[in-house]
């Protein structure tokens, strides 16, 4: 049954994003800053966390490094042309975390180790409880969820459609944007994120409080604490 959200929750203070297939196109181990192109709505979805006082930040894994496809300048310069076209609709990026390692490194940094929110962590003063992750890759949802961040979406863009149908987890039906998950089912599935949306802009709307349709039960967990009065955790 869908119905529209009338849940009430607090804006996030910081919400960390996957980059590719969630806020970009996904084109395997992208190099070529002409090839940086952004998702329908991640733009709009970007900009209303912005005005609402989220600060944005990047997590991404990019082991086309380590595996010599390409160079840190390259990927740098793709970054910035993605700040170039953030920027044209005012959203500016807080700062950005990567890792160049492969799989098989067994590093501390590559989703869904905890690396990447350590340092965003202690470089920002973030508090846990007051931070969303977004996401289209079961890393992301185990990066979020362990790391206990205050709520963690998968959405369905890039490689989101394999996993929601790895995880077993409940997609958006009929004319709903987001499914949310019940508090039982995160009690009982510690690997299911809290809600799953068909794109950023919808989560950015669901994470917002906004008046997306949205099916399944409203979530259990914290609510989102005001930044500004929060210790690091």
């Amino acid at each position: 049954m869908n119905r529209a959200s009338t849940t009430t929750r607090a804006i996030p203070g910081a919400v960390l994003l996957d980059r590719d297939g969630t806020v970009i196109e996904d084109r395997n181990y992208l190099s070529d800053p002409s090839g940086v192109t952004l998702l329908p709505g991640a733009a709009r979805g970007l900009a209303a966390l912005a005005a609402a006082g989220a600060r944005l930040f990047l997590v991404t894994n990019q082991s086309g490094i380590g595996r010599g496809y390409f160079t840190e300048a390259d990927l740098h310069a793709c970054n910035a042309r993605l700040g170039e076209l953030l920027g044209e609709h005012g959203v500016a990026l807080a700062d950005t975390a990567f890792c160049p390692h492969g799989p098989d490194d067994r590093c501390a940094c590559r989703k869904p180790a905890p690396g990447m929110w350590l340092a965003l962590r202690d470089r920002h003063g973030l508090c846990a409880a007051a931070t969303a992750m977004v996401g289209d890759k079961r890393e992301d949802v185990a990066f979020g969820r362990d790391a206990g961040l205050g709520r963690v979406v998968l959405v369905l863009t890039g490689k989101g459609q394999a996993a929601a149908q790895a995880l077993g987890v409940p997609v958006p039906e009929g004319d709903a944007a987001v499914r949310e998950s019940a508090p039982a089912e995160l009690a009982a599935r510690p690997d299911w994120p809290h809600a799953v949306a068909r794109d950023l802009a919808a989560a950015a709307e669901w994470l917002l409080g906004g008046t997306a349709a949205v099916s399944g039960a409203s979530p259990s967990g914290p609510s989102f604490t005001d930044l500004s009065r929060s210790e690091p955790s």
